[in-house]
């Protein structure tokens, strides 16, 4: 087991490694390069919603493609270039062929001056400029009195393109998994939640006798998430648990920011299980900013979707900055996040509610091999565990509420109910009972 999981996190480095160099935005060929790649791991289908589409009160935009970018000095060297860091551009720069003023250069200049090293990202999807980034401390050597400007992208009436992967399991009810796609060369937003939602999907794919279905979605920020609620509006019904993935690569302890709701399933599930992990882990309340669960928990949808990160958004010097690079996130951290996840789908997955069949007094356990009156902290913590489940299991509390209320370990309080049901103590009440 330990040399697979050594596997599972080289493969989820390499794969963040190898989709860095892509420049993606929300829609264009970098972002089909990338569901391609993720293609070959996943059996994922590819769709292509045109242009001009009206989903809810958006559209969907004309799509972008570049293919070159640069400012050149007066005697033709490359002073900023988009071939070496596909940063330097402003998302959805209009095409640009002139000389400038250093003047003229400078109003179209976005750079850090607290991070005097680092090129910042900047994007302006729905209003029409363009624009390089640049790190300070090159902005302040510009000291010539023109520079020639090229930008060579296109607008056309194209496609939004997104990836997804459906999972059929033994119920109809669905657990989905989104992550955003748009972000070009930046690794823990979200090259991070790309991997981790991956190699999630393919453990998924390989499991078998899972109870959920399950449905992973690969999509542009925002209007991804808007699109695929809008085209898919008859779906929503079946969704009863769903995460967002982002920034799950740094070193920093997890996050979950929780659902609308506030106390859904998925919302106590995840911190059980980052309870039961031992991981450092902070809980926060919804709020209607951040990732796509704010599309996923509008009122109109409301669904049960919280967001799971390591260090959030906008809370690490690095975000939206060429220093969210391949040295800034770790292997471990990747593979940590992806063993959270099975260990959230683990307890959606086996949280059954059980029927106590002795429920008046307490049973006589020890007649059941149940019971030591010598024992070690072990045997002290298996008793407790069996008078949890016992006393809890009437038929109104679920398993996930008895591991709660006891302070007990979801996955031993899952064994001990096997033990128990083989002893004749307990049965799992059947659904719409």
């Amino acid at each position: 087991m330990e040399n697979k999981m050594v596997q599972i996190e080289k493969k989820l480095y390499k794969l963040v490694s190898t989709l860095y160099p892509i420049c993606r935005s929300i829609t264009g060929d970098g972002v089909r390069e990338t569901l391609r790649i993720i293609q070959k791991i996943i059996p994922i289908k590819i769709h292509e919603v045109p242009s001009g589409t009206k989903v809810f009160d958006w559209e969907v935009p004309e799509e972008w493609n570049i293919k070159d970018a640069y400012v050149k000095t007066s005697s033709g060297e490359r002073i900023i270039d988009f071939k070496k860091s596909n940063l330097h551009v402003l998302g959805y720069s209009v095409p640009v062929k002139k000389r400038v003023t250093i003047e003229e250069l400078k109003e179209h200049i976005f750079t850090l001056e607290d991070l005097p090293d680092a090129i910042p990202y900047r994007t302006s999807y729905y209003n029409r400029n363009w624009g390089f980034c640049i790190s300070y401390n090159q902005f302040k050597e510009l000291n010539d009195k023109e520079y020639d400007v090229l930008i060579d992208s296109s607008f056309k009436k194209g496609y939004l393109t997104y990836g997804e992967l459906f999972l059929r399991g033994r119920s109809k009810d669905e657990i989905l998994i989104s992550t955003h796609i748009c972000h070009p060369s930046l690794c823990n937003d979200n090259l991070s939640g790309i991997a981790v939602a991956t190699y999630l999907a393919k453990l998924v794919n390989d499991l078998k006798n899972r109870e959920y279905s399950y449905r992973f979605l690969f999509i542009p920020g925002t209007i991804g998430s808007i699109t695929w609620l809008a085209k898919n509006e008859d779906k929503i019904k079946d969704i009863k648990h769903g995460l967002v993935l982002s920034c799950l690569g740094d070193k920093g302890s997890f996050t979950y920011k929780k659902s609308r709701r506030g106390n859904a399933t998925i919302d106590r599930a995840v911190e059980k299980a980052l309870e039961d992990s031992k991981f450092g882990y902070e809980i926060r309340d919804f709020s209607p900013f951040g990732y796509d669960e704010r599309q996923y928990c509008s009122p109109g949808i409301n669904l049960p979707v919280g967001c799971l990160m390591r260090t959030p958004y906008g809370e690490f010097k690095e975000y939206h900055t060429s220093l969210d690079n391949l040295d800034f996130i770790d292997s471990k951290s990747l593979e940590e996040s992806l063993q959270l996840c099975i260990r959230i789908f683990n307890i959606l997955e086996n949280n059954k509610t059980y029927i106590n069949t002795n429920p008046k007094c307490e049973p006589h356990l020890g007649k059941r091999g149940l019971y030591k009156h010598i024992g070690g902290e072990g045997q002290k913590e298996k008793e407790k565990i069996i008078l949890w489940i016992l006393n809890l299991s009437d038929g109104t509390n679920d398993l996930l509420d008895i591991a709660i209320k006891g302070g007990i370990n979801f996955c031993k309080a899952q064994d001990m109910c096997d033990v128990l049901i083989k002893k004749g103590l307990l049965k799992e009440k059947k659904k719409g009972i």
